[in-house]
């Protein structure tokens, strides 16, 4: 063979094995970017279908917490949340009793809940009990006086919400319901001892009653066979008129409370604007509706990976005050001109 024909093809077979060589890492390169393409596409199909979990504990029964549940959800549906597709909620009820709550907010852990909401105090502080990883938002009581969190500026930890101012309340309650009956001045007050903030109402309400020429007592309700007992100690003990601090065996048994005040025509003033509708003489409080709404934003920061450490506790900022007329005039009392101004709203 010609040596210059058999160069050639010599350089010619190097040629094609280079090619064939480039094909087979083009080939090799290509299958990669295939295989990272469909990878980060099934990621993003999991991230997308990841749906958020969380845990609603309430020491209150379903139809108590209703309201507030309705107005939670609201909020989460304006933030961009659908349950079913990309958010599930789990709830739990105590029913008002208080003894349960550990339990329950065990069996919520247990279900692997990226945030939990706890409505009111003892929820909170049975659902920190049971968990210091999974964030907690709490609404509602004074958590700094009952030693859910550190601060409000620096709550620590995995538990923040929105709090309830109750000294101010408490004393806001005292002076409306002594406007409303000027010459009584011994009032009695219901409490639950499992509340960690009905003692602190208590403390508050007897604090400034002295101010206000009155006397106010407590009596103490430690279950619902505890009820008749505290009737007839208030009957006995000649109490004008009934505080209802906020409780979940009291929201309960709240029926039961509206008719013994009926039928001893004894003006009452309770916490929830729930209670002046059912019957109530008076309701003020804190609007725990709004709370549970603006608890939504915090639960939808921590699942975007806020720390609930570096989330301040808020203080309530609407307040209701509601006046049930036709109470008013069951128990042959009138409500004075400028106390009615005062309402937000008034039941005819």
């Amino acid at each position: 063979m010609d040596e210059k024909i058999r160069i050639g093809f010599l350089a010619s077979r190097s040629d094609n094995r280079k090619s064939k060589i480039q094909n087979r890492k083009w080939a090799g390169f290509l299958a990669i970017l295939v295989l990272l393409v469909g990878c980060v596409g099934t990621a993003q199909a999991q991230q997308a279908k990841k749906v958020a979990r969380v845990g609603i504990l309430s020491a209150s029964s379903f139809s108590s917490s209703s309201y507030r549940i309705e107005a939670f959800r609201k909020s989460l549906v304006e933030l961009g949340y659908t349950e079913g597709k990309n958010i599930a909620i789990e709830y739990r009820y105590a029913d008002g009793r208080l003894e349960q709550l550990p339990d329950l907010a065990a069996e919520v852990v247990r279900l692997k809940i990226d945030v939990i909401l706890a409505l009111g105090l003892p929820a909170a502080r049975a659902a920190k009990q049971a968990t210091t990883t999974i964030p907690i938002v709490f609404t509602g009581g004074d958590p700094v006086r009952t030693g859910l969190v550190a601060s409000l500026a620096r709550p620590g930890g995995n538990v923040t919400g929105l709090s309830d101012p109750t000294v101010d309340v408490s004393t806001k309650r005292l002076e409306l319901l002594k406007e409303v009956v000027p010459k009584v001045s011994r009032f009695a007050i219901l409490w639950n001892p499992a509340n960690p903030t009905n003692p602190l109402q208590v403390k508050d309400t007897q604090a400034a009653a002295p101010s206000l020429g009155m006397t106010v007592y407590a009596v103490e309700v430690k279950g619902v066979d505890d009820f008749e007992r505290a009737f007839a100690a208030i009957k006995r003990d000649g109490a004008g008129a009934l505080l209802v601090p906020g409780d979940p065996m009291f929201a309960s048994e709240q029926k039961r409370i509206l008719d013994f005040a009926a039928k001893n025509r004894l003006p009452s003033m309770h916490a929830t604007p729930e209670a002046a509708e059912a019957g109530a003489l008076m309701a003020y409080g804190t609007s725990l509706a709004d709370l549970a709404r603006r608890a939504a934003t915090y639960v939808d920061k921590i699942l975007k990976g806020t720390k609930p450490a570096d989330l301040p506790v808020e203080a309530a900022t609407k307040f209701e005050f509601i006046i049930n007329l036709k109470t008013a005039k069951q128990i042959g009392l009138t409500i004075p001109p400028n106390v009615l101004a005062r309402a937000d709203k008034v039941i005819k």
